[in-house]
Order: C-alpha cells, then sequence, then structure tokens
C-alpha cells in the first residue's frame, strides 16, 4: 500500500480521522447511557439498507444505509416509550432483525456485488473515497459541533440523570431522540470506512478507554475523539505496514490503546485502593 499515491491516500487518512471522531463523541452517549447495543443496532440497521443499495443496483447503498438507520432511530425511541420496557431492551429486539434484512439483501445481490462493493459493507473499505465524501464527513463534524454548542446543558443533564433532567423542565426526551438520530446519521455516513461489523468498535473504544481517565462529562467529550483519531492513525498507519484491511486495522488500534488504559487507568487505581482500605 506505500505504492499508493497520496492522491488515494490522503483523503483515507481524512476519511478515517473524521469518522472516528464523530463515532466517538456519540460513543460517549453510548457508553454513559449504558447503551451499547445501540452500537449495534444502528450499525446493523445501516448495514442492511446499503446491502439493500447493492442489491438493487440503482440505488445509492451510502443513501440506502441513511434511510434504514433513520427509520430505526423513529422507531426505537417511541416504541420503548409505549411500551415501558428498558430501551437497550428494545434495541436487543430490533438488532437480530436488522442483521438478518442485510444478510438477506446481501444474499439477493449479484455476484460481482458481493465480490466487492457488498464485501465492503462489511469489513469497511476506504481507498475508494473521494474528497467529496470527505467534506461530507466533515459536515457532519460540524453539525455535531454546533448541535453540542447549541444544546449542550441539556445533552449533560440527559448522561446524569434523564428523571431529573425531566423533573427540572429539560426536555430530556427530546434530548434523547436526538442521540438516536444523531447516531444514526454518524453510522450511516462512516459506514464506508469501517464497515458494518466494526464502526461498533469505534463508537464504544475510545469513550471507553475516555472514561477510565476522566470523571468530568465534558473533558470525555474532548478526550474521546482525541483517542479516535489517535486510534485512526495509527489504524491508519498499521494497514499501510502490514497491508490489513483499514477498518480491522482501525478497531485493533483503538481496542489496544483501550486495553493499554485499562491496565493503567487511575481509576481502576483508585478502586483497588479503595477496596483495600475495606478489607
Amino acid at each position: 500500500m506505500f505504492g499508493l499515491p497520496w492522491t488515494i491516500l490522503l483523503p483515507t487518512l481524512l476519511g478515517s480521522v473524521l469518522a472516528a471522531m464523530n463515532c466517538s463523541v456519540i460513543g460517549v452517549f453510548i457508553v454513559r447511557m449504558n447503551l451499547s447495543s445501540l452500537g449495534f443496532a444502528m450499525s446493523h440497521a445501516a448495514f442492511a439498507g446499503a446491502a439493500l443499495g447493492v442489491a438493487v443496483a440503482v440505488l445509492d447503498p451510502v443513501w440506502m444505509a441513511l434511510l434504514f438507520a433513520t427509520l430505526a432511530a423513529a422507531f426505537l425511541g417511541p416504541l420503548a416509550d409505549a411500551s415501558r420496557l428498558n430501551t437497550d431492551s428494545i434495541i436487543g429486539a430490533v438488532f437480530p432483525l436488522t442483521m438478518a434484512l442485510g444478510l438477506v439483501f446481501l444474499n439477493k445481490a449479484p455476484s460481482a456485488g458481493i465480490g466487492s462493493g457488498a464485501l465492503s459493507l462489511l469489513w469497511g473499505s476506504v481507498l475508494g473515497i473521494t474528497m467529496q465524501q470527505v467534506w461530507t464527513l466533515a459536515s457532519v463534524t460540524l453539525g455535531l459541533l454546533v448541535l453540542l454548542a447549541a444544546f449542550g446543558k441539556g445533552f449533560l443533564a440527559l448522561l446524569l440523570d434523564r428523571k431529573l433532567a425531566l423533573a427540572t423542565g429539560i426536555p430530556a426526551r427530546g434530548h434523547f431522540y436526538a442521540v438516536l438520530f444523531v447516531s444514526a446519521i454518524v453510522v450511516s455516513i462512516s459506514l464506508r470506512i469501517t464497515g458494518g461489523l466494526l464502526i461498533y468498535a469505534l463508537m464504544v473504544l475510545p469513550a471507553s478507554t475516555a472514561l477510565q481517565w476522566v470523571y468530568d462529562i465534558k473533558k470525555a467529550f474532548l478526550l474521546a475523539p482525541a483517542l479516535g483519531m489517535i486510534g485512526a492513525v495509527l489504524g491508519f498507519v498499521l494497514s499501510l505496514v502490514a497491508d490489513l484491511p483499514i477498518g480491522s486495522s482501525i478497531a485493533l488500534a483503538a481496542c489496544i490503546l483501550f486495553l493499554l488504559s485499562l491496565a493503567v487507568s487511575p481509576k481502576r487505581r483508585r478502586r483497588a485502593f479503595a477496596k483495600a482500605a475495606e478489607e
């Protein structure tokens, strides 16, 4: 891969970094609210839509991914409220449906699609990414920053205690639905980078790593995307050196950062000291 021109490598690197940053920001919500299955549900809803786009050649896989993911977001929140079940339980029920649909659509895809575009939906393939697509990712990043700046207090209240936020007059339900829809958009636009099976790692691992180091949620929103971008760069380099799929390489790098942080986390040491003191 070192022989590839920078006209290909530069958009790939920029796209990977932006996708990692966007997913890591959403990951703070997912990890802090104990909605780890949301990453599965959204990524596989997007995967199912993209697979349908591959099967029906006239449909753009990216836009179909966005359509399926936003439809999933539109149903998840109200369905959880109407059924009075835990949101994570509803997400767990939706996940196998979207995964099954994705595999059904892949089965119906032309053999040429299965050999190229369809598999890239599973594992990620960003070497064909264009600068126009990089600008699309950058637009999503800008939108995330504007959203957090405009409604940051409401989101922080949601993360601390949803019931308390409602009691103080903050529209926590609307903020929660916004998290679902933004997750759908980020996952859909980033699907090309890491693939449907690996984007979950990019959403959860950097945020989990950041929360090993900080207690302040505001700091987590700064540290998580920074770690996500570091993981993307390390994964990009690993992909070049070892000639591995870039999505897999980014996921490996993010996992290594998480395990290292887990081993030396100050939070872990404090918990160990507290436990020893109790004994």
